[in-house]
């Protein structure tokens, strides 16, 4: 009677199967909405780094001899051959509008990245110490929040941009001070329930200090909601941003950001649609790949509210 084979499992392999970072990455390429946000994001990536190469022309220079607001000319497309290309049409400062969106990807992924980073930083260290220390600290913490809070987001960036100033600077720093309350909510609640977890108690135990225990038990555990929130928040900094670039408060001419663009041509909506409408598509696609990505994100990352993508 011979003798049965058993399979072996190599080490790579049982890594892969239980490392749950590679659990959720396998669930996210399986996630319907986090596949298409991800593939708009890629696009999105693709197009602000290799700008240069993929603009024909510079999306600040005017272009001589161009009639201002002329229609999209595209060459196949029955557009003549002897005159330049301009997929989208030219603005009216006689510029290659498809070039000014590429370029415009790139300064509103850094947008959305730079204005979150600085939210979830500072966001996330007071939600922590609030819900980590409690008490009277708390309560200080929370209710500054819920006064940030009880104004409207885009009114309030608008009054913080009137007193630093107009400028693309100011105006990250705006939005980034609307954002923060989100952040440290979210951490807040996180840590609340976190830190009466049985590790944490282990911990506090065999004589970890308080500032150990938050920074090496606490918060690396309490990170999942930042990480889905924080998507979705760059989605909202991106659009917060446009809108206060839009009103002449953020980025400053001859910028190429999709908000300005629509801020400069809104005149022009009626006998130039086309200045109007691929700036607000480029401003709904990117938004849109990042609400799906997060939403992706929140039904990977907790389970309990998959409803199966």
């Amino acid at each position: 009677m011979s003798q049965q084979q058993v399979p072996t499992l190599s080490a790579t392999t049982i890594f892969q199967r239980d490392n749950p970072s590679v659990i959720v990455v396998r669930r996210l390429f399986k996630h319907r909405s986090a596949k298409l946000g991800m593939f708009l994001l890629m696009v999105l990536i693709i197009c602000a780094v290799f700008a240069e190469q993929i603009a024909p022309f510079d999306p600040i220079v005017p272009i001589k001899g161009e009639k201002r607001r002329a229609p999209p000319c595209i060459h196949l497309l029955g557009c003549p051959d002897d005159q330049p290309e301009h997929l989208m049409g030219i603005d009216g400062n006689t510029r290659d509008q498809f070039s000014r969106i590429i370029f415009g990807a790139r300064l509103s992924l850094r947008i959305g990245v730079a204005t979150v980073s600085l939210a979830i930083v500072i966001g996330a260290l007071l939600g922590a110490i609030a819900g980590f220390v409690g008490g009277w600290l708390d309560d200080l913490i929370m209710r500054s929040m819920d006064v940030l809070q009880a104004f409207p987001g885009l009114l309030l960036a608008i009054a913080i941009v009137a007193v630093l100033g107009p400028g693309l600077i100011n105006a990250l720093l705006a939005i980034a001070i609307i954002e923060i309350p989100i952040f440290a909510r979210v951490v807040r609640a996180s840590v609340l329930s976190v830190k009466e977890l049985e590790y944490v108690t282990a911990s506090r135990a065999l004589g970890a200090s308080e500032l150990r225990i938050l920074f090496t038990s606490i918060l690396p555990n309490s990170l999942t909601p930042l990480i889905v929130q924080g998507t979705l928040g760059i989605a909202s900094a991106i659009l917060s941003a446009a809108a206060l670039s839009f009103l002449g408060l953020g980025a400053e001419f001859p910028t190429p950001e999709w908000g300005l663009m629509l801020g400069e041509e809104r005149n022009s909506v009626f006998n130039a649609p086309f200045l109007v409408f691929f700036p607000g598509l480029a401003i709904m696609v990117t938004v849109l790949s990042f609400n799906l990505l997060g939403d992706g994100l929140r039904d990977v990352l907790d389970p309990r509210l998959s409803h199966g993508g």
